[in-house]
């Protein structure tokens, strides 16, 4: 009996790995798809932040902190602090979602694919934070789990 559980055991952890990945991956590819837009002064993205009155800086700096955090939650060794990056960067986009931009900009026609884009980086930079809980920094050692 104990080998049956090993092997299940086993598979359960190759599937939350692959999940995570997974994850990481869709973090990472839609932080990185939108660095084109900002990077190279798109209408849209200049629209966003001069809307926001953040434009250029705003737009800039939050390109290269989405490229920082892409790069940092690739690498499996960085993937939390590649995670809380993304996940303050998306907080950041869905409050001015919600506050200033409204979740669908006509003026870019935009139907709220942006804000969906930015719920699932939220989405999964949770997730993937819940998944290394115990490496957070700070809080990180009172979220283990008890075994």
């Amino acid at each position: 009996m104990q080998k049956k559980s090993n092997f299940w055991g086993c598979v359960l952890y190759a599937t939350i790995e692959s999940l995570e990945w997974l994850l990481r991956i869709a973090v990472a590819v839609i932080l990185l798809q939108t660095l084109f837009f900002k990077f190279t002064g798109a209408k849209e993205s200049v629209y966003i932040f001069t809307t926001l009155g953040a434009e250029p800086w705003g737009r800039i700096g939050s390109g290269v902190v989405e490229l920082i955090a892409s790069i940092l939650i690739l690498v499996p060794r960085t993937a939390v602090p590649g995670a809380i990056l993304a996940l303050g960067t998306i907080c950041g986009a869905i409050f001015a979602h919600l506050t200033k931009l409204g979740i669908k900009i006509p003026a870019v026609d935009d139907h709220g694919e942006l804000f969906a884009l930015g719920l699932a980086v939220l989405v999964c930079s949770l997730v993937i934070l819940f998944l290394h809980r115990s490496q957070i920094p700070v809080v990180g050692p009172m979220l283990s789990p008890a075994y």
